[in-house]
């Protein structure tokens, strides 16, 4: 029987990477960034750096709940990010505060969210950016069909989407890159390929070579990228995005990175990998890397960078202090951000526990009515602290984390 070879456009899988592991550039490849973003960016990362410590601290003592850290991938997320437009649409999974910061979320907003106050990610009318996903991978198909919808209004807007390499596992996953390949979708599926899905090693979740590998079955273009090279990040995601502005779909782009701390804080990775390999890849740390090109470029001074590491201190000190005079201390306030109209068993959920805490020898319940003045910043809660005006959990403080 005679055979016959079936011609695909995309044979290989292209690797880049501008920065090698000590700062030194490959000027074929230099982005050409402006010096201005450059020093945003490595201000950014030492302020997400600074801010995951502070989390981690917090969360041990019990005043904020779980979360995902991110250290290790701020390159892979503030080079990504860094290279689009800020009409452009964000759809996270659950590990991307760097690129929250990036695209003005207050950090308090974070930490309020970590202890349980959905209001911290309320969304405004002019909002570019989705909240996080918990299920794995749910977020993909979310973020096809967003930019499918963006592209029949005749805008020219492009969807990024984040996912770990765990999601490629999913088939939300193939459903998302495959809806995107048919209809020529302008959409980033941004992975970064940490190595660990929870607790579960790379090798563990496929065979193939690369995960970028995986949009071949599409006919969508793909490569793998240095993920701790915030230059070869933002070179990447910028011609993706350059790509799917001229109409010509989507791209995968896996970044290749690792969690250098736990998958949350509920998990001890010291069950599943080796302290050698971690060591490892302490030395390619994006932070060290990025630092030693701006250096040797005179972008950045070493006396410079210690005046940008105390005011990051003390910005994370701040947002820790406005982040408790936001917390509030009535129960009632869980049912304020989950549906515009509660539905009636809600509802009866509602006023079940307004009795409750009203029967109590101190009560801390609040009315509807005050706490609407409480909302419009008229009086302090039952808690002793000023409730913000709304605008302090939404527009107010679209300033970035580095300032």
């Amino acid at each position: 029987m005679p055979v016959r070879h079936v011609d695909l456009p995309y044979k290989e899988i292209p690797y880049l990477s501008v920065l090698d592991e000590h700062g030194t550039l490959d000027e074929a490849l230099d982005p050409q960034i402006p010096e201005e973003t450059l020093r945003r960016l490595y201000r950014t990362m030492l302020f997400v750096r600074a801010f995951d410590d502070q989390r981690l601290r917090l969360q041990r003592q019990g005043r904020i709940g779980t979360f995902a850290p991110v250290k290790g991938q701020e390159a892979a997320q503030l080079g990504s990010i860094a290279a689009l437009r800020e009409t452009d649409w964000m759809v996270p999974a659950f590990r991307e505060t760097a690129v929250a910061l990036w695209r003005g979320m207050p950090p308090e907003n974070d930490l309020l969210y970590c202890a349980g106050y959905e209001e911290a990610i309320d969304l405004s009318a002019d909002a570019r950016d989705l909240p996080i996903a918990i299920p794995v991978g749910s977020q993909i198909p979310h973020a096809a069909g967003l930019a499918w919808a963006r592209k029949l209004q005749g805008h020219d807007d492009v969807v990024i989407t984040y996912f770990g390499d765990g999601a490629t596992s999913e088939g939300d996953f193939h459903e998302g890159l495959n809806f995107a390949a048919v209809f020529g979708a302008p959409c980033i599926f941004f992975c970064q390929n940490n190595h660990y899905a929870i607790s579960v090693p790379r090798k563990r979740q496929t065979r193939a070579r690369t995960l970028a590998q995986k949009a071949i079955a599409y006919e969508m273009p793909a490569l793998q990228v240095d993920g701790n090279d915030v230059l070869a990040v933002y070179r990447a995601t910028a011609e993706a995005a350059e790509r799917a502005r001229r109409g010509e779909g989507p791209t995968l782009i896996e970044a290749v990175t690792y969690r250098l701390s736990v998958h949350t804080t509920a998990d001890d990775p010291t069950k599943y990998r080796s302290l050698d390999e971690v060591e490892v890849w302490e030395k390619r740390d994006p932070i060290p890397r990025f630092r030693g090109y701006l250096l040797k470029r005179g972008i950045l001074t070493e006396d410079e960078e210690a005046g940008w590491l105390d005011e990051v201190r003390e910005e994370v000190q701040g947002a820790v202090r406005r982040f408790e005079e936001m917390q509030g201390a009535d129960p009632l306030r869980m049912f304020d951000h989950i549906y515009s109209e509660l539905p009636p068993f809600v509802e009866r959920q509602r006023r079940e526990l307004e009795a409750y805490v009203r029967a109590s020898p101190d009560p801390v319940v609040e009315t509807p009515r005050e706490r609407e003045e409480a909302l419009r910043g008229q009086r302090p809660t039952p808690g002793g602290t000023m409730v913000p005006e709304p605008d302090r959990l939404g527009e107010a403080g679209r300033r970035g984390g580095e300032e």
